[in-house]
């Protein structure tokens, strides 16, 4: 009976050594790889990187992970003359491919969720215009024009809906805007509260699929193939 604990006893020991090492390998993995991540024509405030599978170093001596999360933090681009920043965006990385010596990454595809603050919108919307939530999925809009005609300035308020362009570009159009009888008041409020932006800092690969005013942000659900994160 004592003999065979021994060899039991190496193996329990050998396992946790393995699994040790293996953790060890992960660590080091997430940590070289949030320096390396990198999103063409942007900037990135931070990267976290969770590498999700067991055990890492097989999947490593295969070049292919299973599964990869990732939270890129303050993503900021130019789109149209003005900057847009992500706050954040959350993606799920499945079957990713390892290449130049470990230095790429490709994944085969990748669900997330990319969210806008309204602060960051307000600064890419015209100059005197800000954006807010509006309740019930849509956003509210104020801005401030200047009315030749009667040689005064006005401010207005509007509810605007939010949608998806050709999966890249964020459209805000007033539902309404009260005209209140004053020839070209409602021209001139939607030249300032309706606008388009491009949402530029996205991988190669990822495309915007579904847009969601919230209260914390417009909530946009990204998905994409062949999304290359870095290399």
């Amino acid at each position: 009976m004592r003999a065979l604990r021994i060899p039991v006893i190496v193996l329990v020991v050998l396992a946790a050594l393995f699994i040790a090492v293996d953790r060890v390998a992960v660590y080091v993995a997430e940590s070289q790889a949030e320096g390396r991540v990198k999103v063409e024509g942007a900037r990135i405030g931070s990267t976290d990187i969770s590498i999700k599978g067991f055990p890492f170093l097989t999947q490593v001596a295969g070049s292919e992970l299973d599964e990869v999360e990732v939270r890129l933090t303050g993503v900021e681009t130019r789109a149209g003359g003005r900057s847009l920043r992500i706050s954040t965006m959350k993606a799920e990385l499945r079957d990713v491919r390892l290449t130049d010596g470990f230095s790429g990454a490709t994944a085969a595809r990748a669900t997330g969720t990319a969210v806008i603050s309204y602060e960051d919108l307000t600064k890419a919307a015209s100059d005197g215009v800000t954006v807010e939530y509006g309740g019930k999925g849509k956003v509210k809009v104020t801005g401030t024009v200047v009315i030749p005609m009667l040689g005064r300035t006005v401010s207005r308020s509007v509810l605007s809906t939010v949608t998806l362009i050709d999966g890249r570009t964020v459209r805000v159009h007033a539902d309404k805007v009260p005209g209140e009888g004053i020839p070209g008041l409602e021209r001139l409020v939607r030249e300032k509260t309706d606008f388009e932006r491009e949402v530029g800092g996205l991988p190669n690969g990822l495309r915007l699929e579904k847009i969601q005013p919230t209260a914390e942000g417009l909530e946009i659900a990204v998905t994409g193939t062949d999304v290359r994160l870095a290399g």
